[in-house]
């Protein structure tokens, strides 16, 4: 089996010997090992940093185009270059890359699909309270989304196995580890986490500038990952619950009509319940338009996934 280990970089010459002295030469299963080094914009040294340790593997970007675009060429490179498993880590060395041997092992044995480091964020010391809880709490929505049960759904210490990787199509460019979760939860591929201890931290995060940013965009992920699968969930719901509510306004104008003999000076329930039955309304449309939309998008993938097996068949 061929493993390649890709590393996003950016401006990561202090800390790239440190990754990728801990990577292993040799892993149970595993008869070639690669690494390939993601340059996504780098104006410093890394890639000469790279080239002395003998790497020879790259993806030049002119610019920082972000984690997730950064993923998704290295996801496709991997398949080029013949990958059977492909590991991502990080360049700034906050994933212990020895633990990469354990990491793989499930999909070596045929047991999982993708594997995902659980960083045991409980335990991490430079997280504060509020951090912690909103990692679990961004996982817990995850794992709703994907119908999976991951403690750490943002890790990004991972590896995914050819299939997975001929199945997945990233469409964000902040981050992929929520959305590969959901899509490959909604495809039925097998996922399964390891406990793994993170590196002591070297440097601040250069994905976003402040948590409440991280939340912000990841929340947009998710959302709009969950809505791409199960759309009837989102506005089916609300739609039913905009009915049943408008229901009240319009028993209440009936009621005191027919207490008092008259409509006069009950109007606004009846205005109030229109309201409610118009959006209830207009979200049952935008569901069937959704849905017709998600069907659609699942035909193009199976076309993007067979043109896949077929562009990258060993």
């Amino acid at each position: 089996m061929k493993l390649v280990v890709q590393v996003p970089c950016l401006n990561e010459e202090k800390t790239l010997p440190l990754v990728l002295e801990s990577i292993p030469k040799e892993i149970p299963g595993i008869d070639e090992i690669v690494v390939l080094i993601i340059d996504d914009g780098c104006t410093d040294k890394t890639v000469e940093v790279a080239k002395s340790y003998g790497v020879t593997h790259f993806i030049h970007h002119t610019k920082n185009q972000g984690l997730g675009r950064g993923f998704h060429d290295g996801a496709l490179r991997a398949l080029e270059l013949g990958a059977d498993i492909l590991v991502n880590t990080d360049g700034d060395n906050q994933y212990p890359q020895d633990r990469i041997a354990d990491l793989v092992q499930p999909i070596v044995r045929g047991e999982a699909d993708i594997v995902i480091a659980d960083r045991q964020t409980h335990k991490i010391e430079h997280f504060s309270r509020g951090k912690k809880l909103l990692q679990r709490l961004g996982s817990a929505v995850v794992n709703k989304a994907a119908g999976t049960t991951l403690p750490d759904a943002a890790s990004g210490f991972r590896a995914y196995n050819r299939e997975s990787l001929l199945r997945i199509n990233t469409i964000s460019r902040f981050s992929y580890c929520t959305e590969t979760i959901i899509q490959a939860g909604n495809k039925g591929l097998s996922i399964t986490s390891i406990p793994v201890d993170t590196n002591p931290k070297l440097r601040e995060s250069r994905l976003f500038k402040s948590t409440w940013e991280h939340v912000r965009k990841s929340a947009i992920v998710i959302m709009r990952a969950y809505i791409m699968y199960k759309p009837a969930v989102v506005f089916g719901s609300l739609g039913g619950l905009l009915f049943l509510i408008g229901l009240f306004p319009f028993a209440r104008f009936i009621l005191h009509s027919l207490a008092d003999g008259s409509t006069r000076g009950h109007l606004q329930s009846l205005l109030i319940g229109s309201l409610l039955m118009t959006a209830a309304f207009f979200c049952f449309v935008i569901n069937i338009i959704a849905d017709l939309i998600r069907i659609n998008r699942t035909l193009i993938e199976d076309q993007l996934e067979q043109s896949k097996r077929a562009r990258y068949a060993k």
